[in-house]
């Protein structure tokens, strides 16, 4: 029986696909668009097994979502595709509406219809969101999976509505859903899009590190192998129905987390011209609507199924830096060319 792994093309999704068939020797059909944040060559590890399927397909084309479960006859799926940038959905909310909401509409649909065509007592379908969802946090406290939804940005409201469509489709219909809402990520395969990749990037170009406003903004840092390991432990052991906070235990300020970065790369380029690196920060105007902190309480996945993050920051950032310098070219490709990205979400 098959997998079905949606944005398994993408960075937390290509890293669930890797694990499931190389760790837990899981057959897997990836399901991806291939937007611009999808690439072949996250999944190159698994390219060529036979456990691995690949289907380009929109989440939103309801057909074609039915093809492939019809085709597969899968015993769980695990949704991550997502428009996921938040600077990306200032700028085009319409994106992220319709791949976030409409594309989580369409697969709880599928999946419902699958069932009812051939019912599986184990089937899950795990939706895997952000905590984000929760809006921001003061200088104290953690999110639960008690926490209110109070979202601020377009990405983030987009993500919340899809949350409740999976518990409405739970409750409503009775599809098996598990709710996972995780804290930021970080590790390889990552587009350089992102504040760590794009910390990477500049600085080995000598380009300046972009810090919003004061740098103050907080979050939990979550290396992705870690992410794909509770992925995987909560599609066999969670309960249907319920909602799993994921989170890494390792809170940094944007502007402690880039300094650390720096401090890496001085380690690692010592002659590099453009060391020391921490001296490329730039402050710059901070995003509309950006959370002062994220902060995520993960005591319920390890109190009912044992899971715990095996990464520090330290380890996993400095394990994610040596990946970048290494895989320059791979950034290149994705880029069409060129390494650094300029800002969006300015308005």
């Amino acid at each position: 029986m098959t997998i079905v792994v949606t944005g398994g093309a993408g960075f937390i999704g290509s890293a669930i696909v890797r694990h499931l068939i190389l760790e837990l020797d899981e057959a897997v059909v990836n399901v991806d668009k291939m937007t611009y944040a999808g690439s072949v060559a996250s999944t190159a590890a698994v390219q060529d097994d036979e456990r691995y399927a690949f289907e380009q397909v929109d989440i939103c084309d309801r057909t074609a979502i039915e093809c492939v479960f019809e085709k597969y006859r899968p015993k769980a799926v695990l949704h991550l595709a997502a428009e996921s940038h938040v600077d990306r959905s200032i700028d085009r909310p319409a994106d992220f509406i319709q791949t976030n909401i409409v594309g989580a509409y369409t697969l709880l649909e599928a999946t419902r219809n699958h069932l009812e065509t051939h019912p599986a007592e184990d089937f899950r379908f795990v939706h895997v969101s952000t905590d984000e969802v929760f809006g921001a946090l003061g200088d104290d406290g953690l999110f639960s999976e008690q926490s209110p939804y109070r979202p601020n940005s377009p990405y983030s409201a987009s993500k919340a509505a899809s949350d409740h469509l999976a518990r409405a489709w739970f409750h409503t219909y009775g599809v098996p859903t598990i709710v996972t809402n995780c804290s930021n990520n970080y590790g390889p395969f990552q587009y350089p899009e992102k504040l760590i990749p794009v910390t990477v990037l500049n600085a080995l170009n000598g380009k300046p590190l972009p810090i919003y406003g004061d740098g103050a903004n907080v979050r939990d840092w979550l290396f992705v192998e870690d992410h794909a390991r509770a992925l995987a432990v909560i599609l066999r052991d969670g309960r249907v129905g319920e909602s799993y906070n994921i989170g890494g235990t390792n809170e940094r300020s944007n502007l402690c987390l880039v300094k650390e970065i720096c401090a890496v790369l001085d380690d690692l380029l010592p002659d590099s011209p453009h060391a020391p690196h921490e001296s490329l920060i730039q402050f710059v105007p901070d995003r509309p609507g950006h959370d002062l902190r994220y902060a995520i309480d993960s005591s319920k996945v390890e109190r009912e199924l044992g899971w715990k993050p095996s990464h520090t920051l330290t380890s996993g950032l400095r394990n994610t830096v040596e990946w970048y310098l290494a895989h320059t070219e791979w950034c290149a490709q994705v880029l069409g060319g060129e390494i650094t990205t300029g800002r969006q979400g300015t308005i």
